[in-house]
């Protein structure tokens, strides 16, 4: 049974992880198996957003018991290697130039709720659960942390990294981790509606701006805005830019 399952409809990807029997656990198939069809969609120029969602009743519950048997076998190079495998696919999805949206049922939990915050966009039914529950058997949501402190005040992500519990979709939105909470009855209708706002939108206006809002990271205010007033102007020469305005002034 292959480890993902990669469709497309409508101008969207849809990547489902297909380890329903094992909660969509994270192993080194599974992750080099979503780099693959992450890189494949990537260079489709007909795209417009990627969805990432689990098989079965939960999202991802973070690695499996085979692979914390091969943490607590392998060495420190050994454990490096492993860890940077899970480092290329987070910084993967932010090099993706669509939007890549997490849509979460069940639990996404300690890796599984780090892929999720990975993302650009997490959606989320109701009924969801998630949480970083590493340090509870001494390790630490590390690589996560530097998405979580871009997305959270820097008290939230002490709290969530260091104590570990559960927590609702609910609080997830109402902290700013998510995006949208849909109930169950309607969640796949709410997720699709969502999601098909970006075939209404400029494609290349969408992939400039996500380029830009992270590339910002680190940078001065006067340094960001002059890299804003870069990609303004080569926003103006793009296809889809001179067709907007073509249409305006035809009104």
């Amino acid at each position: 049974m292959p480890e993902i399952i990669a469709s497309t409809e409508n101008f969207i990807a849809t990547i489902t992880l297909n380890r329903p029997e094992k909660r969509n656990a994270l192993n080194d198939a599974l992750v080099n198996s979503l780099k693959s069809a992450l890189r494949e969609a990537d260079e489709n120029a007909d795209l417009r957003a990627i969805v990432i969602k689990g098989a079965g009743k939960d999202f991802c519950s973070g690695a499996d018991l085979s692979a914390l048997q091969k943490i607590a076998q392998s060495d420190v190079m050994e454990n490096l290697e492993d860890a940077e495998n899970l480092q290329e696919l987070f910084a993967l999805i932010r090099r993706i130039k669509i939007p890549v949206i997490a849509v979460v049922q069940g639990r996404a939990l300690a890796g599984g709720c780090g892929l999720a915050t990975a993302c650009d966009l997490v959606l989320a039914a109701k009924s969801a659960r998630f949480g970083y529950p590493e340090v509870k058997i001494g390790f630490v949501a590390a690589m996560v942390m530097a998405i979580l402190r871009r997305n959270l005040s820097e008290k939230r992500a002490f709290e969530l990294v260091t104590q570990g519990f559960e927590f609702s979709a609910d609080e997830a939105e109402k902290i700013g981790l998510i995006n949208r909470v849909f109930d169950e009855e309607t969640f796949d209708e709410d997720v699709k509606n969502y999601v098909s706002a970006y075939e209404k939108v400029s494609r290349s206006a969408v992939v400039l701006s996500k380029k830009l809002l992270y590339q910002m990271d680190g940078m001065t205010f006067e340094t960001a805005l002059a890299t804003g007033a870069e990609v303004n102007t080569i926003a103006r020469l793009t296809k889809d830019c001179q067709k907007g305005i073509a249409r305006f002034l035809e009104k």
